[in-house]
């Protein structure tokens, strides 16, 4: 039973995209979920959302999906822990786990086996190895790196799998962070050792590199980090962040 949680903004040129490419990558076998979770987009993504809900079976190609949308306010750690709190599953059963997944980022084939075969062997919560879309020596360098388990190599485009129970625990996203809230969770990981990487390739866009140029995002990016670090509360690297990046 997996709850897959996609918070999404203006995505209507990917939306569509993804979810064909989980229903063609995931096990017919398993039960699964899909909330989407808009948090105002203005490109029409949640009118494409309401015409795949609204055909008669919301079928792409392998398996019917079991959509669900919901509209939250802006900002991804609200976006996903409305989701989490709204994740049930077929039959109206709580949701077993949660499977955070941004909307440009492309799960491997046999995603879900791969997660309840690690929830099974006892590793509540983890990630894929990733990769980026792009030719770029350090972008394929920086996915390379991903493979092993240092905290330093870990974000929310390696997409983010975790028992309910375990997100509950924690109490979820911080909602005070509107960016590096997928980093805090993942640093509440780290503390208890509750955290995998499993060796399968999960693909995301490096969009944003192409709009900001590689080497200037890839200093800004490092510059969060290290502020967080040295103890940048979440309103010092949103602000950084609107400054630099956004």
């Amino acid at each position: 039973m997996l709850s897959i949680i996609i918070p999404v903004l203006n995505e209507a040129e990917n939306i569509e995209k993804l979810l064909a490419h989980l229903s063609e990558n995931s096990s017919v076998e398993n039960e699964l979920e899909i909330i989407l979770v808009d948090g105002g987009s203005t490109d029409g993504t949640v009118q494409i959302i309401k015409e795949i809900l609204g055909r008669a079976l919301p079928r792409f190609r392998e398996r019917p999906l079991n959509i669900q949308l919901l509209i939250s306010e802006k900002g991804r750690a609200k976006q996903m822990n409305k989701g989490a709190q709204n994740a049930s599953c077929h039959g109206g059963q709580a949701g077993e786990i949660l499977y955070f997944l941004h909307a440009d980022t492309f799960p491997p084939k046999n995603f879900d086996k791969y997660i309840l075969a690690e929830v099974k062997k006892g590793n509540p919560a983890g990630c894929f190895r990733m990769k980026f879309d792009s030719d770029h020596w350090w972008l394929k360098l920086a996915g390379w790196l991903t493979q092993f388990r240092w905290r330093a190599c870990r974000g929310g485009d390696q997409s983010q799998f975790i028992t309910k129970q375990l997100f509950n625990e924690i109490g979820g996203f911080d909602e005070t962070f509107t960016i590096y809230e997928d980093n805090i969770l993942i640093n509440e990981l780290f503390k208890r050792k509750k955290f995998v990487v499993i060796q399968q390739w999960i693909t995301t866009s490096a969009r944003l590199y192409n709009q900001k140029g590689v080497w200037n995002l890839q200093y800004h990016f490092w510059t969060i980090y290290v502020k967080r670090w040295i103890g940048a509360d979440a309103d010092e690297l949103y602000a950084y962040y609107l400054k630099h990046i956004k």
